[in-house]
């Protein structure tokens, strides 16, 4: 463990000074998105993008990680949000709405979630770590899915259409744009039927 630099008090452990990072890496996010590099994150940090490398092998790693960090709270308060909901439909339909209306206040699930784009940050950062974290979502829903004919392919599957269907969203909200009771009734009629044809034949 280096122990000069960290503005004058070195981290006790390689788990705290991964911690000081991320926690420098989840503020940069808030402030400015995906536009966020190794040299800020050190320089916060009163460190030199060498020690930075030393925990996150690239900019694109450290961004991961962050959101990865950010994801557990996001998925907590999407389940208490959810809790009580057994109806599959019901379910998705307000997971689906509830997720793209705290999308826009919550960078970090964005870049975990939001198709990958040119910018060399996140271009790779929206493939299996957004479908981890849509197969978590999925599976913190109070759906019995087994009694409705689900197996682990069959949640993967649906955790892969409800992230097409946020991304989708993401990229082309509509004109105008379905918000509220209006975007709950579109899903309900369309994603609602995709699971409900699911349910009724083993998966």
């Amino acid at each position: 463990m280096r122990t000069h630099g960290w503005s004058g008090s070195a981290p006790a452990t390689d788990d705290e000074a991964v911690a000081r990072i991320l926690d420098a890496a989840s503020k940069a996010v808030d402030e400015r998105g995906s536009d966020v590099s190794i040299a800020d994150v050190a320089r916060t940090l009163g460190v030199t993008r060498q020690t930075v490398y030393r925990y996150f092998a690239s900019t694109e790693a450290l961004l991961v990680a962050a959101a990865v960090h950010a994801a557990d709270d996001f998925l907590d308060r999407l389940a208490e949000h959810l809790r009580g909901l057994t109806d599959p439909v019901d379910a998705v339909t307000e997971a689906i709405a509830t997720a793209l209306e705290w999308l826009p206040k919550d960078k970090h699930i964005g870049l975990l979630i939001a198709p990958g784009r040119a910018d060399e940050h996140t271009a790779s950062v929206t493939s299996d770590v957004a479908l981890q974290f849509a197969n978590a979502m999925l599976r913190r829903f109070d759906v019995d899915w087994a009694a409705l004919g689900f197996t682990d392919d069959g949640l993967d599957e649906l955790a892969e259409h409800l992230l097409r269907i946020i991304q989708s969203f993401i990229l082309d909200p509509g004109r105008p744009p379905r918000t509220g009771e209006a975007l709950r009734e579109y899903l309900r009629r369309w994603v609602g039927s995709a699971v409900t044809a699911r349910s009724s034949r083993p998966v």
